[in-house]
């Protein structure tokens, strides 16, 4: 039998700070989608697989209230229905590629988009483009963008939530790889949020979007 050595040493961050639970399945999934040998269609669907294991896990992030049901067969059953006023929030361009993975498990669900690009010389992030719920102050956010590199984009983005009346603690980032560095960075500008992630390693996989989108 393989052994599988986790590299996701890293100090602690806290509460807010979420990841998946390394398995076999995860580990070959983060390593497809780092391989430079890599198909691109390959690495859609091994994005896609990992995209919903942690929109998945968000999911379970979210409050709920109890709620009774009679089955089929006039038996009752005490469950739980998930509290309205769930929306997605995309960063473009690569955030779109989590939108799919949401949809799929929450059909009916709304999504808002952010565009944010670097300025060229100064390397500063700029909003371009928002476009949200009218009644997103109001909602919690599934924030979605795939690799926090250095944290600027992730920043911007919230500080944009947060303008449009959004509480920070109803934030949770949906991310697949982070750094130390952009975590570092994210929770010390936005302590309040909730970040999820498969992985926290210092080399992520930088060309994502490019690959996914097959602009490579």
């Amino acid at each position: 039998m393989a052994t599988i050595t986790s590299n996701n040493a890293c100090p602690d961050f806290g509460p807010s700070v979420k990841v998946l639970k390394s398995t076999g399945q995860l580990r070959e999934l983060q390593t497809v989608l780092r391989d430079v040998e890599t198909s691109r269609s390959d690495f859609v669907f091994c994005a896609d697989r990992l995209i919903r294991l942690v929109v998945e896990e968000g999911l379970n992030q979210l409050p709920y209230s109890p709620l009774s049901v009679t089955t089929p067969t006039g038996y009752g059953y005490d469950g739980i229905t998930f509290e309205k006023g769930n929306c997605g929030v995309s960063i473009m361009r690569s955030g779109e590629a989590m939108e799919q993975g949401l949809r799929d498990c929450c059909r009916s669900i709304r999504i808002g988009k952010i565009l944010i690009q670097s300025e060229a010389d100064t390397r500063e992030a700029k909003v371009y483009y928002a476009k949200f719920p009218q009644d997103i102050e109001g909602r919690k956010v599934l924030l979605m963008y795939p690799i926090l590199s250095s944290g600027n984009t992730a920043i911007q983005a919230v500080q944009v939530l947060k303008e449009h009346g959004v509480k920070e603690s109803n934030i949770l980032l949906l991310s697949l790889f982070v750094t130390p560095h952009a975590l570092q960075t994210v929770t010390e500008e936005h302590p309040e949020m909730t970040i999820l992630t498969s992985e926290i390693h210092p080399h992520v996989p930088v060309h994502f979007g490019q690959k996914y989108f097959g602009t490579d």
